[in-house]
């Protein structure tokens, strides 16, 4: 417990300092929200789809999606930081301590989250204000889709840090994985509206681990769980989680680091 207070105090304090972090994160998802969604609020507006029971505005379609987007960027973020901290060597002396490999990661992983559950309830805040008014209980039961969702795409980020060597080389990496994972996804339009457009990004869009995330707190907003959303995302956390411990095994970087000069 020390060390995961450490931890998390750790990534609290660097969030409090880089203040512009906080900023940019909501900048991204509000320009959609107030500038694309509200351009296109005539053309895209939404038919009766679950979980809604009416006919609704774009704005509140693509709310989710824009969650997503906050804690798909917070998660990049985050294993940016740990290629960072990797290069600056306190990565290294945290994965050397006698306190497992798999907590460590995990409470790294976990501050991570706990930033992006408030950089998100921030942004509902703001939200509140454009009409994008879900029920009340609707906050409370998407908290755990929330976390969830962060815990998977977090994990995918650390997953990806394992493999980047260098710090220059991470942001090609998190532009090649965040924009075909947003755009490809039920974020900003009805999967039955891209399966009429094209059959292929429909199926791209059901094998995007993405679409599930949003799917899961589209439905918990309005008080419904999603359970194949559930098992996905379950599933993805998992996997992406189970190989970037194995990714961070510090034999593997002891072999990494023999191979150049067995050469």
């Amino acid at each position: 417990m020390i060390c995961l207070k450490g931890i998390v105090w750790r990534e609290a304090l660097r969030f409090l300092h880089q203040r512009e972090r906080f900023v940019s994160a909501l900048v991204r998802p509000l320009l959609w929200l107030f500038i694309f969604a509200a351009g296109f609020r005539q053309v895209l507006g939404v038919s009766i789809v679950a979980p809604y029971k009416t006919y609704i505005l774009y704005e509140v379609y693509i709310t989710p999606g824009l969650v997503g987007m906050i804690l798909l960027f917070n998660g990049m973020q985050s294993s940016l930081s740990m290629v960072y901290d990797r290069e600056t060597g306190s990565m290294k002396t945290l994965l050397v301590s006698p306190l497992p490999r798999w907590f460590l990661l995990s409470s790294k992983l976990a501050a991570g989250v706990a930033v992006g559950v408030l950089q998100t309830y921030v942004f509902f805040a703001i939200a509140w204000f454009w009409d994008v008014r879900p029920p009340w209980t609707g906050y409370l039961f998407v908290a755990p889709a929330v976390i969830l969702s962060g815990f998977m795409l977090g994990s995918l980020g650390m997953l990806l840090s394992s493999l980047v060597k260098q710090l220059e080389n991470f942001a090609g990496v998190m532009n090649f994985v965040i924009f075909p994972m947003y755009f490809a996804s039920s974020a900003l339009y009805p999967l039955w509206r891209v399966q009429e457009a094209s059959p292929l990004l429909y199926r791209l869009c059901q094998l995007n681990p993405f679409t599930h995330a949003v799917e899961l707190m589209r439905f918990a907003l309005y008080g419904q769980m999603n359970w194949p959303a559930l098992g996905i995302v379950l599933g993805c956390t998992t996997v992406f989680l189970g190989l970037a411990i194995l990714a961070y095994d510090p034999g593997r970087g002891i072999m990494a680091r023999r191979a150049p000069g067995a050469g």
